[in-house]
């Protein structure tokens, strides 16, 4: 418990001016390290690290493709080269499988491409939403929000009144009353992060807009926790990786984060809700 603490406080300490410099490119950088160590940490999980041929294009591609997003907020050309750069990743992968003689199998490259692009598109999504003309500065922190408020009500309501196992083949100590509770929580903590940024800073947002999506985003966070549950599990292994003591690694740590950040940029882009 002690180390857990200890590696969240040193987290938050180094997550501050990350955040408060999210219009620059440290933020950038910052995903962009995130991308390939949650794409190393995948690749690892299910086998194929050790595949330079797959693996260090995809480094690549995952240390490249947050800085295509913010080029891309000021010009589609970027925007276009970083679905080209994916489709091009694609190709290359299938034809690693057909010309390897069986060495590389046809489930490794879907797996790598389909999670890796989850990954990289998780964490690009979080620079989308920082970028939106509306009020980025402030909407791109509901992917944190949303994510965590989930995590930490649903553990405690779970121990306060948890009875009923949620789906105990892929994570026992999940309950219905604590997914209940995160849901609930999570949409007040969006509803009153609108009121706050609406009074102090004068930004109006749209609150019932901000409940609503509080639930919808409540519930993606959980299914983002139990699919990286359930891929764990499917690979026999404990931790994604160990980078942050205590916690696991970015995947164990993120990912709620990843499918919050993908969900809620499809959700402010289509919806304004300042």
């Amino acid at each position: 418990m002690l180390k857990r603490i200890i590696t969240s406080v040193v987290g938050v300490i180094i997550m501050i001016p990350v955040l408060w410099y999210s219009d620059t490119y440290l933020f950038v950088g910052a995903m962009s390290i995130l991308c390939v160590v949650g794409c190393f940490e995948l690749m690892r999980c299910i086998k194929v690290n050790h595949k330079y041929g797959i693996a260090i294009p995809q480094y690549l591609l995952a240390a490249a493709m947050p800085f295509l997003v913010r080029l891309g907020s000021g010009s589609e050309v970027w925007f276009k080269a970083a679905i080209f750069a994916h489709v091009v990743f694609m190709l290359y992968l299938l034809a690693m499988a057909v010309f390897s003689h069986g060495k590389t199998r046809v489930e490794e490259v879907a797996m790598t491409f389909a999670l890796c692009l989850y990954i990289n598109v998780g964490f690009s999504s979080i620079i989308l939403l920082r970028d939106h003309e509306g009020a980025g500065a402030y909407i791109f922190l509901l992917t944190f929000i949303g994510a965590w408020m989930t995590d930490i009500f649903a553990y405690f309501c779970g121990m306060a009144f948890g009875r009923h196992k949620l789906i105990p083949d892929v994570s026992p100590k999940k309950t219905v009353e604590g997914s209940i509770g995160g849901i609930v929580f999570c949409a007040l903590g969006y509803v009153i992060y609108g009121l706050i940024i609406a009074n102090v800073f004068e930004v109006e947002m749209n609150i019932i807009a901000l409940g609503v999506f509080g639930v919808i985003i409540s519930i993606v966070s959980q299914i983002g926790d139990l699919s990286a549950s359930l891929i764990k599990r499917e690979y026999e292994i404990k931790d994604y990786g160990s980078l942050f003591p205590g916690h696991g690694g970015v995947l164990d740590r993120f990912d709620s984060v990843l499918a919050v950040s993908s969900v809620l940029m499809v959700l402010v882009y289509s919806y304004n809700i300042v």
